[in-house]
């Protein structure tokens, strides 16, 4: 009996619930039953083109090509991320939309320079903002994070009830090794900065060289930009 037709008549199964069935299942066949439940019209998929990104991005072009993936356009990424995402996005078909954010409020940011003096409120207004009018849109949210990058991400479950979202985390548990591999496998492409010693890319001025997400937001104690946080 599959997934759907345990659930078929139910009102809204929980994140628990979820959790229970959706935990037994590959990350190909978790992406491949979430379709059952909701249209690519009601999933929202973002992805920041960074480091971790060509995995999930191959794995949706696979299963529903025609989801659509958004990608905050903060103003301030590395040339090298908007050439990757234009390389991803010939290479998968992947149907692309990029969200910005607000004109005045960007150029606070850029004027300002808040990435050095409030690093916090830059990413709320660059990243956090620009996304509240998409969630409001849509029912289920996928996201790329995995367990062993961050503490916060390491409490984290495949299904989490974000206020009136429900946040969809297929790889959350899978470790280094599998990554490694299905990426060696599929010879999926890696983002240039990544050969320089870059582990994880967000925007230009708060990135720097380092393992891991070690290179985020350097010397500040910030670890996430908030899109993901309760």
């Amino acid at each position: 009996m599959t997934i759907y037709r345990k659930l078929k008549g139910a009102e809204g199964p929980g994140a628990a619930l979820l959790n229970e069935l959706f935990g037994p299942l590959t990350f190909e066949e978790r992406l491949q039953e979430l379709y059952r439940f909701f249209t690519p019209e009601e999933v929202l998929f973002t992805s920041s083109f960074g480091t971790k990104s060509a995995f999930l991005l191959h794995l949706i072009s696979r299963i529903k090509p025609c989801q659509k993936v958004h990608f905050i356009d903060t103003g301030f990424h590395f040339q090298e991320t908007l050439a990757y995402k234009e390389q991803l996005r010939q290479a998968f078909g992947l149907n692309i939309v990029d969200i910005r954010p607000e004109p005045a409020q960007h150029e606070v940011c850029r004027r300002e320079k808040l990435w050095s003096s409030d690093p916090g409120l830059c990413c709320t207004v660059s990243k956090v903002l620009p996304l509240e009018p998409l969630k409001a849109r849509h029912k289920v949210w996928i996201s790329g994070l995995m367990a062993h990058q961050t503490a916060f991400r390491s409490g984290l479950r495949i299904f989490e009830q974000k206020g009136d979202i429900l946040k969809f985390h297929p790889l959350i548990d899978m470790d280094e090794g599998e990554f490694l591999f299905y990426t060696s496998c599929h010879q999926l492409p890696t983002h240039p900065l990544e050969a320089l010693g870059f582990g994880s890319i967000g925007c230009e001025h708060c990135t720097a060289r380092g393992e891991g997400r070690n290179g985020r937001w350097q010397g500040t104690g910030k670890t996430e930009c908030g899109l993901h946080l309760g």
